[in-house]
């Protein structure tokens, strides 16, 4: 499903416009964004948690040449779904 396909379905289902429902997607997707980084956790009953997960650095192998390289620590988020969206799968 596309983003354009994502907000023609909300639309049809709210009744709102393409328009606003852009909007408020947008909105909402920029709020968990900020949530996770200041907080480090988003939680919504039902969807699931979205958590900050922070990388330690390492030594890794470029697959190519067989050098050795550093990698540097980083941070990335995980989603892990609710038990009632797991169940109704």
């Amino acid at each position: 499903m596309t983003k354009a396909d994502f907000i023609d379905a909300i639309a049809k289902q709210t009744g709102l416009s393409k328009k606003d429902t852009e909007a408020a997607i947008d909105a909402a997707v920029d709020l968990i964004k900020k949530t996770v980084k200041k907080e480090q956790a988003f939680r919504y009953p039902g969807l699931g948690s979205f958590t900050l997960k922070k990388r330690k650095a390492r030594t890794g192998i470029n697959p190519q040449t067989k050098e050795k390289i550093k990698i540097k620590a980083s941070k990335t988020v995980g989603f892990k779904p609710s038990q009632t969206w797991k169940d109704s799968l």
